[in-house]
């Protein structure tokens, strides 16, 4: 059209990210918590036909212009130069790396730093950010800014996480301020970069194909090519390596010759640890604190060598790889525990090691310990952590063992099958699990030995347990367990009205549902108790603290049943105690959860 924004429309950019961002922020604040799912259904679809609307008017306005105008605006583009493919690929990579940083950064955060759930709205709301602001018609960040204090942010932040590691607050910041810097710099270059509007569907497809990929890679190629979250360092070289040099006159690279200096670099760190491991065992008292200090020394140097290299952006991001890649080699082997089995998939990275004393093999997701045995009870079956016998579910069994008679259990989620001790002969327990490679490291005896030592008769379900537990008999189970977890994360779809008429359809007479509710970050217990009161359930509660002597875990459980006759002597155990329904909680169902009510500083 002749409206004067027209020669650079680019700032539509930052228009839409923006529309993209506050519904990103509003739906978990406002639309959840107050719409049903078949309510937000309805308004998507009134809203999709104004969008038809508003399309159908901006195409009848284009047709207002006569052909004479559309020639004599083509005309005066002929002269334009052309897009050079090398240009294109550039855009595709600047779109990429941002796409896969913020995927990998958000996989590193929820699971290895802190796993809050929702965090991952940050990473993708700093991501839409950086849009808004390069496209905007008055960025707000200056590029050039961006580009030279990247170099600062990215090596301080490595140096301080090197030689600290808490707060876990400031670390967390630390990750967001990096990603949000390296996205700043390529999308800074994007927009610095774009083309005349005759080629703005060119760009914008690069652009969209860069973002694609960049999802691509993470998601499908990278848990298949790598056991670690290697995408997440990789992408930040990557970034590095594609820092502009905002100089007018690009200066000719020796690739090879700056793959040389960034490897002597590495031999470098290796050298300087070598020569301070030395010192410090004919010196016991040299360096008494191992962490800060020592690695202070170990990396302060090649930081600051490559801060003096940061205009060179080949030689920085090969010299910055570096330094990562020998951090890396020393995070995984001398964090103290020994890495025995990592396995990684759709689901996430679960690792099983041996603890620094040796005597205690963990499964791991994320930082979320599933389950430990000792190793010196590989031949025993003595249950731990969350499921020991002085805890709440010692005390679960011990009441529903003195009735005489056999149990059939369901339970949903296997961990490390801790729970399987308490089977015994006869028995037929059912295990749903979703997770593939979390009964491989069960069946790998060296690893843990509960399912094979335990009395009953275990079987294990592959799928989806809300799905699963269909074909199950009604009536056929004495107990259900409710133990899935992803991280410190529920599946909500396991704790809503539906998902309790289900469970209740599949237990005996007398039966009893146990959910296993631990959690640091969300406050599960009203939600179990407002679904206990709506199916006219009773229900009893267990906070226990833990005891690390008796190696078990803090933890939290809740009962339910249709008769508190069903809990027997746990009524008059002071441990149990009976839960309260919250009156200011909606009842969640499958048409409606709002997990960003029961936020919680938790406590275990």
């Amino acid at each position: 059209t002749k409206h004067k924004a027209a020669k650079d429309p680019y700032f539509l950019y930052a228009a839409s990210n923006l529309g993209s961002l506050l519904i990103l922020i509003g739906y978990p604040v406002f639309i959840e918590p107050n719409f049903t799912l078949l309510e937000q259904s309805k308004s998507w679809q009134y809203f999709y036909y104004l969008f038809l609307a508003l399309t159908i008017i901006c195409a009848l306005v284009v047709m207002r212009f006569s052909k004479n105008e559309i020639s004599e605006q083509i005309s005066d583009e002929k002269d334009i130069e052309k897009i050079n493919f090398s240009q294109k690929i550039k855009w595709f990579l600047l779109s990429l790396i941002p796409s896969s940083l913020m995927l990998g950064v958000t996989s590193y955060v929820s699971t290895d730093v802190s796993p809050v759930p929702l965090i991952w709205i940050i990473p993708l709301a700093l991501y839409l950010l950086t849009f808004i602001i390069v496209f905007s018609t008055r960025p707000i960040l200056k590029h050039e800014h961006m580009v030279k204090a990247m170099p600062f942010i990215v090596l301080f932040s490595f140096l301080y996480i090197v030689c600290k590691s808490y707060p876990i607050w400031f670390i967390f910041f630390l990750h967001l301020l990096v990603f949000f810097i390296c996205a700043m710099v390529c999308h800074g270059e994007l927009a610095r970069t774009r083309p005349h509007t005759k080629y703005l569907t060119e760009f914008y497809l690069w652009m969209s194909f860069g973002g694609f990929f960049g999802g691509v890679f993470n998601a499908l190629i990278a848990p298949v090519v790598f056991k670690e979250l290697v995408e997440y360092p990789l992408a930040i070289v990557l970034a590095c390596l594609l820092k502009p040099n905002l100089k007018k006159k690009e200066e000719k690279t020796d690739f090879v010759y700056e793959l040389i200096l960034a490897v002597c670099l590495g031999l470098g760190i290796f050298a300087v640890d070598y020569l301070i491991k030395g010192i410090r065992s004919g010196y016991p008292h040299f360096l008494s604190d191992p962490y800060w200090l020592s690695n202070l020394l170990i990396y302060g140097i090649p930081v600051v060598i490559c801060l003096k290299t940061a205009k060179n952006p080949v030689r920085f991001g090969l010299q910055v790889g570096a330094i990562l890649l020998v951090y890396s080699f020393y995070l995984n082997t001398g964090s103290g525990n020994t890495a025995l089995l990592t396995e990684r998939n759709f689901f996430g990275i679960h690792r099983v090691s041996i603890d620094r004393s040796g005597r205690y093999v963990n499964l791991y997701h994320g930082t979320t310990l599933h389950g430990t045995q000792r190793v010196d009870q590989k031949n025993d079956c003595v249950p731990m952590t969350y499921y020991a016998k002085d805890g709440p579910v010692g005390s679960l069994f011990e009441m529903m063992r003195a009735r005489g008679v056999k149990i059939n259990i369901g339970a949903v989620g296997v961990g490390t099958g801790s729970v399987s001790c308490y089977g015994e002969k006869d028995e037929d327990w059912v295990f749903y699990e979703i997770d593939p490679s979390i009964v491989r490291m069960n069946n790998e005896a060296k690893h843990f030995t509960y399912f094979k030592n335990s009395k009953a008769n275990t079987y294990v379900v592959f799928g989806d347990a809300r799905l699963k537990l269909k074909d199950a008999p009604n009536g056929f189970f004495d107990l259900i367990i409710l133990d899935a977890f992803s991280s410190d994360a529920i599946p909500v779809h396991l704790i809503t009205k539906e998902a309790v008429s289900l469970y209740l359809e599949k237990l005996r007479q007398g039966g009893i549902i146990a959910y296993h509710t631990s959690n640091r970050y969300l406050e599960l217990a009203p939600v179990v108790a407002n679904l206990a009161g709506d199916a006219h359930l009773t229900s009893i509660i267990q906070r226990d603290g833990g005891d690390r002597n008796s190696e078990r875990s803090a933890s939290e459980w809740i009962l339910l049943a249709y008769d508190k006759n069903n809990f027997g002597k746990l009524n008059q155990d002071p441990g149990w105690k009976p839960l309260q329904i919250d009156p200011n909680l909606k009842i969640w169902t499958d048409d409606y959860s709002n997990v960003f009510s029961i936020f919680n500083k938790g406590r275990f």
